[in-house]
Order: C-alpha cells, then sequence, then structure tokens
C-alpha cells in the first residue's frame, strides 16, 4: 500500500496535466473532423433565406422522410433521383420560408377552427377519408375525432402521433394558410375598364409611313473595334439579363474504360458456353438467377405486337423450348428460349368481390383462410341463384377502390406484372364469362371475367443476357494511365503541357453548385463537390465515371454577379458593334432630315410600309423592329421625319403619314374583364411568390453538404 500511495503522490500532478492535455487534443481532433462552429469549422447552415437560418439536421430529416416516402411507393431512390429531391425540397423551403414571413406580416394565422373544419368538415384529408366510413359510406367525422384523440393522449414522441402531426397536422397547416394568402391575392385582382378601352385602341390601330433603312452591313465589322470596357458598358446598362450564379470551369481529359474487342469476344464466348446447358434447363428461372442474367425473368407473356426486341420475328417463329441467338442487344449479348405460347388479350374487364384477410396498412390478421373461403364461396353461390353483384360488392367487398362500382375494373396487358400473380393468370388467360374464387396475398376474390379486348398470339421467352463489360486489364489500363497522367501534372502548367504531349483533348465544363451531371461525362455529383472544395489551379486524382477514367483541372472560378466581358463578347459584341455602326451613321446623316437627300447620300430606297398594326411585331419591308412601330404610332411625328432610330438590322429614318381604326368587333367589357381576371387569379399566387424570390437574399449552401 505504501508503494501505490507514493506512486500517487509523486505522479499524480503529471497525470492530471497528461488527462488533461489528451481531452484537449480529443476535442481538437473532433472539431476538425466533424467541421463544427467551433473556432469557425464548418456551418451547420445549409441555407439563409432573408436571414433566417435553415439547419442542415431538419433539411436531412425531411429528405429522409421524403425519401422513404419514395421507397415507400416502390421507387428507386438512386444518386440522381436524391439530388432532385434535394433540389424539389430546397425550393419547396424557401418558399416556404418566404411565405411565413408573409403570413407572420399580414397577420393570418390557421385558427383551431379552421383545424377543426379541415379535419372534420366537408373535404377531409384523403386517407381520413378513406379509413374512416360509415355503413352509408360516407366520411365518419366522429369517429375519426375518437381516432385523433386517442393520438393526443400518446406520449409526443410516440412515432404514430408523430408521424400524423407531420404528414397530417403540419400539411394542413401550411395548405391552410397558403389557401388564405392566394384567396387575398386573387381577391385583389381587377381589370378596369380604361384599362380594356386602351388595349382595344391599341390592337386595333393601324398606320402607314415612309421610311428608308441604312443597315449595318455598308459599314464593315473589321473597321469597328469593339473593347472590353464598351462591353462592360453595355452589361451595366442591362443588369438583368447577364446576372451570373458563382460557378467553376473545368478542364478535364478522359481515359477511356470502354470494353475492347478482345473483352466482346471474351463475353460472347462465355454466352455461348452456357447456351447448350440453358437450351435444356429445366427450371429457366433458376437457372437465369443462378447464371446472374442481365435482363430479369419475367414471369408472364408478352403480346406479340409489344414485343420490342432485336429479331424479333425470328424469335416469334421459335418453337417452344427453341432458343435463338446469341445476338447483341444494346450493350448485351443474348440467347431468347422460348418457353410457351398462347393467345392473350391487350385489355380486359372484369368485375370482383374481395373478402380480405389481412388489413392492408398494418398487415393484421382480419379473418382465418377458411372463414374467407367459405365466405368467398357463399358469395359465388349467391350470385349464381340471382343476387344483385353490385349491392353484394358495395356491402361485402374489402377492395376500396372498386366497391362503389360494382367491383369492376379494366386492365390493360401492360400491368400484368402489377397485379397478384393468381388473379392476374386467371382474368388474362381465362375466356370472357369463366367465373372463380381465386386466392392471393389480400385474400379471397370472386372474379368474374366480363370481356376481352384486342386479342392476339403472346409470348412467354426467357433471356439469358450477358453484359459486355470491360476486363480487368482494360480497366488496369485505363486507371494507370490516368494515375500516371495525374502525378505528373500537378499544377495548371504541368497539365497543360502534358495534354500537349501525350496528344489529349481537354474538355472544358462550367458547374454551378447545384450540378448534378457534367456534359461528356454524365453523374458527376463527386466532381462537382471536388470543384467547390478546391482553389483554382488544382489537379483532381483520377476518378471513374461511366467506363472512363476523369482527370481534371479547376481552371477557373467565377463569383456570383455580373458577367465578365471575356464570358459573353460572342454574344454581345454584334450588338455593341451595332450600336458603334449606328453612331457613326447618325454622325454622318447629322442635321438632314429630308428623306430623298439621306437615301441618295446612302445608296438606299426610299420606301413605304401600309397597314402596320401596333399589335404585331412584324412591319412589311423592315421585319420586327419594336422602336419602329413605336414610332410609327407617335402623334407628334405625325407628318413629320423621326430622328435616327437604331434598330436591331439598320438605321432607320421614319415619316409617319396617317393612322386609323379597324373595327375591333365584340368589345363587351364584362367578358373581357372577367376572361382577363379569371387569369390574373390563376396566375397570382405564382407570380407573387416568384416576385418573392426574385426579391429575397438567398444563400445556398447545398454544396457543402450534398
Amino acid at each position: 500500500m505504501s508503494i501505490i500511495q507514493q506512486i500517487r503522490e509523486r505522479y499524480a500532478a503529471v497525470s492530471i496535466v497528461v488527462i488533461a492535455l489528451s481531452l484537449v487534443g480529443f476535442i481538437l481532433m473532433d472539431a476538425l473532423s466533424s467541421q463544427t462552429r467551433m473556432f469557425g469549422g464548418r456551418s451547420t447552415v445549409v441555407g439563409e433565406v432573408n436571414g433566417t437560418e435553415i439547419e442542415i439536421t431538419e433539411f436531412d430529416t425531411k429528405l429522409t422522410d421524403l425519401e422513404n416516402n419514395y421507397r415507400a411507393q416502390q421507387m428507386e431512390v438512386n444518386d440522381e433521383m436524391r439530388q432532385q429531391l434535394i433540389e424539389m425540397l430546397w425550393n419547396n423551403t424557401v418558399e416556404e420560408t418566404l411565405l411565413k414571413s408573409e403570413y407572420e406580416k399580414l397577420g393570418l394565422r390557421f385558427t383551431s377552427n379552421d383545424m377543426n373544419e379541415a379535419l372534420y368538415g366537408k373535404n377531409p384529408p384523403p386517407v381520413l377519408a378513406q379509413q374512416f366510413v360509415d355503413v352509408n359510406n360516407q366520411y365518419d367525422a366522429n369517429a375519426a375525432r375518437q381516432f385523433i384523440n386517442s393520438l393526443k393522449r400518446k406520449k409526443a414522441d410516440d412515432p404514430q402521433r408523430v408521424f400524423f402531426e407531420k404528414n397530417i397536422i403540419d400539411f394542413l397547416i401550411s395548405n391552410g394558410l397558403r389557401t388564405k394568402y392566394v384567396a387575398m391575392l386573387t381577391g385583389s385582382t381587377f381589370y378596369p375598364k380604361w384599362m380594356s378601352d386602351k388595349e382595344i385602341a391599341d390592337n386595333s390601330s393601324i398606320a402607314s409611313l415612309n421610311f428608308i433603312a441604312i443597315p449595318y452591313t455598308s459599314i464593315n465589322d473589321s473597321s469597328i473595334k469593339v473593347t472590353d470596357e464598351d462591353i462592360n458598358n453595355y452589361i451595366s446598362k442591362h443588369k438583368a439579363e447577364f446576372k451570373q450564379e458563382k460557378s467553376r470551369v473545368l478542364n478535364y481529359v478522359m481515359f477511356d474504360a470502354s470494353p475492347t474487342a478482345n473483352d466482346t469476344l471474351a463475353t460472347l464466348n462465355s454466352i455461348k458456353v452456357l447456351q447448350a446447358a440453358f437450351e435444356t434447363a429445366t427450371d429457366a428461372q433458376q437457372f437465369l438467377n443462378v447464371n446472374n442474367t442481365a435482363v430479369p425473368y419475367f414471369d408472364g407473356f408478352v403480346l406479340q405486337s409489344k414485343l420490342q426486341i432485336p429479331n424479333a420475328e425470328s424469335v416469334r417463329q421459335l418453337p417452344v423450348g427453341g432458343t435463338f441467338g446469341p445476338y447483341l442487344d444494346g450493350g448485351n449479348f443474348v440467347v431468347a428460349r422460348m418457353l410457351d405460347k398462347r393467345n392473350m388479350p391487350d385489355s380486359v374487364k372484369l368485375r370482383h368481390i374481395l373478402v380480405s384477410t389481412r388489413d392492408p396498412q398494418s398487415g393484421a390478421v382480419l379473418i382465418t383462410d377458411s372463414v374467407a373461403k367459405n365466405r368467398a364461396d357463399s358469395i359465388a353461390g349467391a350470385v349464381a341463384k340471382g343476387s344483385d353483384f353490385k349491392l353484394l360488392a358495395a356491402q361485402l367487398s374489402g377492395d376500396p377502390g372498386s366497391k362503389d362500382n360494382g367491383g369492376e375494373y379494366t386492365f390493360g396487358s401492360q400491368q400484368f406484372g402489377s397485379l397478384a400473380k393468381p388473379f392476374a393468370e386467371f382474368v388474362f388467360y381465362n375466356s370472357p364469362g369463366s367465373k372463380k374464387v381465386v386466392q392471393t396475398d389480400f385474400g379471397y376474390h370472386y372474379i368474374e371475367v366480363l370481356d376481352h379486348r384486342k386479342v392476339e398470339p403472346a409470348f412467354k421467352i426467357a433471356y439469358l443476357a450477358k453484359t459486355i463489360d470491360p476486363s480487368d486489364e482494360t480497366i488496369n489500363n485505363a486507371s494507370n494511365a490516368a494515375t500516371q497522367f495525374a502525378s505528373q501534372s500537378q499544377d495548371q502548367s504541368s497539365f497543360e503541357a502534358n495534354t500537349k504531349k501525350q496528344n489529349l483533348t481537354p474538355r472544358v465544363a462550367e458547374v454551378k453548385p447545384t450540378d448534378f451531371n457534367i456534359v461528356g461525362i454524365g453523374n458527376a455529383r463527386r466532381l462537382v463537390k471536388w470543384a467547390f472544395e478546391n482553389k483554382v489551379g488544382k489537379v483532381s486524382e483520377p476518378e471513374s465515371f461511366n467506363n472512363a477514367y476523369v482527370v481534371a483541372l479547376l481552371k477557373e472560378e467565377k463569383k456570383e454577379g455580373l458577367a465578365r466581358a471575356q464570358d459573353v463578347r460572342a454574344f454581345v459584341e454584334p450588338t455593341v458593334r451595332n450600336e458603334k455602326k449606328a453612331q457613326q451613321i447618325s454622325a454622318k446623316i447629322g442635321a438632314s432630315r429630308s428623306l430623298t437627300d439621306i437615301a441618295k447620300q446612302f445608296g438606299v430606297e426610299l420606301q413605304k410600309a401600309d397597314s402596320i398594326s401596333f399589335s404585331a411585331p412584324f412591319i412589311p419591308g423592315i421585319g420586327s423592329e419594336p422602336k419602329v412601330t413605336g414610332a410609327a404610332f407617335d402623334v407628334s411625328l405625325k407628318g413629320k421625319v423621326s430622328e435616327p432610330i437604331a434598330g436591331t438590322m439598320a438605321v432607320y429614318l421614319i415619316q409617319p403619314l396617317n393612322s386609323a381604326l379597324i373595327p375591333a368587333g365584340d368589345a363587351d367589357y364584362t367578358s373581357r374583364r372577367q376572361q382577363n381576371e379569371a387569369m390574373m387569379k390563376q396566375n397570382s399566387s405564382y407570380r407573387t411568390v416568384d416576385a418573392l424570390r426574385r426579391s429575397a437574399k438567398v444563400e445556398d449552401n447545398r454544396i457543402l453538404f450534398y
């Protein structure tokens, strides 16, 4: 004990210091690795809308819920779909944040009375309307109220309560406030009579004029110098047209890892080896599963008119058990085996009554199979004795989708695979008039086939397919070439030098923070993120994208704001050049306003244009020149010659001669007001939200997280 006591006394202070340093190191390491807000690290804010922060935790939770909803509908959520969901959720979040601010300014509230009406009124949520139904097949508000009250008594973190509040209550509040907001907007729309009268007068006005047009082509382009300053001046005068989002410019080279001729031959030989065994396999589906066919097995028939495959005619002619191939279909070598043939309709009409054995939502057992079978047999017997099928369906069927229309359905052949297999096979494979009790996972169905349409040959075919993939050798060759290039190209100068040395053609791509695809590469979100996480001049490590290895150079960073002259020169230069030409032409014209003299001076014709419509953009002999059209109806110019007008294709001088009104037809103000106000009301919600968004200050940091 004395030795232990001495150690404690002598080394206690040292131990405390070591522990303290370890804790500090741990905290620092955690802060650096997680990039939290500590010491100015990575923010947890995915964006801001007019100063309102959108936290990544909340945003990510909503994204997860959205993904789960799609998966619940048996929809695949791959990388591309996830990026689309992120974009959709972001837009909705920005919109809801902006609208919430407007609701607060206007004092809009969703009251308890509003909630009672939304839950128990004439238009309840569909999920409640379907679940709570009385004996008359009407919405049972009292039953719904009891259910909701039972949820309120549960703990706040109870999964069922949380789900209901997030998916029903929150939606009702959001939708209710928006409905009130839109109602206020639409209620304020008005189309005054003076505006109606003015539009009618404008649209029925016609004019005639004398004019000369001095084309810009009369001055050589080479004689006009357009500087960056000229272009920047033009941009500053047209800021709305040249707003620029932040982006990055990449130069990248690709090292092809696509299958070679040898890879293709190897795939062909591999499927030929399997073909003999495939021809004699007693269970084609099991054989295909074991041998990893690239085309999934479909346990059904395909109509002749819908057999969209290469060599379809040859495959259709096969005897049952026969094979055709290997043939090339896209990126696969395929052997087709005919399993069976029959006639089948393109669509079928039927009626059924379902005796449910399980609750479709919870999966809970409702009744035993034997009881359900006896009930279904009893229903079949009652129908055979003359009972009203529609009445029986309405009273007894467990299928809400058909019980109100006599149990009837019409299914197309393309829906075969989405139906329960025993159900689908009975209605498609048996002739009209066939009747039977059929068991599925939903319960027991009494089914009657009513009609078949467009009956034609159909085929059950199994496909042994092997994808032509690059070999390991091909992949390694491309990977090694890309790795060697990247190791020798550590900066912009060496990247550019090596592309020339190796005779590679670099491609150019400009990417924005929300981009998912890159032209020429495809799905390349990782590379987009890399571009925004690094500085100009950085060269990426090789990355594999769609049978190619990519090495990229971050060539340029473009910040949010106005575009630069060098970026828009090709688009703007012709316009600026024409403006300079217009100045030269106007200077040559000087003070003269004689159309005859000016026409002789520039060697052009004096022309006349009749029946110019104020509402039409096109002028005979001139084309689309809005400035000329406006001047033609300027009453102060009547009988006078205008100042030079710099148009799109030429400089014009015009002399308006006269103007008149053509008959306007039926110009009833009431009907015009109703029509225009209806259009204004229809567009008011979209336009208001669009205006709010354009005027808002939105900071988008999604690139940091996704």
